[in-house]
């Protein structure tokens, strides 16, 4: 590690949490992960995933990713959980009764967990209408 980065307490992760610092990768994969998220999210709800406990978490993280003065790092994070939860092949196939989403939402409570801060009271509004809304 280098050490100037070291001395001012920064690790090779630094360059995926500052938009700045994100190389052309680490933004194509954020997009991708986001673009999974757009396109499948609301369709992995209504296959049956909206009963989850952890639906509404699901949601109010969708909707801090979405909102624009979110940073950078913390979109990416929540994208990046938002498609583990929705991407068919992950630790544990979801299909599995009462296991199959454990490692879902030990990954969404992980990440929602780092960026808790940037999560307001119009992201868990807005999830809560959302749901209301699907649920009928």
């Amino acid at each position: 590690m280098n050490t100037a980065w070291a001395a001012a307490g920064r690790t090779g992760f630094d360059r995926f949490w500052n938009r700045e610092r994100a190389g052309a990768a680490d933004a194509r994969e954020a997009a991708g992960d986001e673009a999974t998220v757009r396109q499948n999210l609301w369709s992995k709800l209504r296959a049956g995933a909206a009963r989850l406990p952890f639906v509404e978490d699901a949601v109010t993280a969708y909707y801090c990713a979405l909102d624009r003065d979110t940073p950078f790092r913390v979109r990416a994070t929540l994208f990046g959980a938002l498609a583990y939860f929705i991407l068919p092949a992950d630790s544990l196939p979801d299909f599995l009764p009462l296991m199959g989403y454990t490692d879902d939402a030990a990954v969404l409570a992980a990440a929602l967990k780092m960026v808790a801060i940037h999560i307001g009271p119009e992201h868990h509004q807005a999830a809560r209408a959302a749901l209301a809304r699907l649920q009928g």
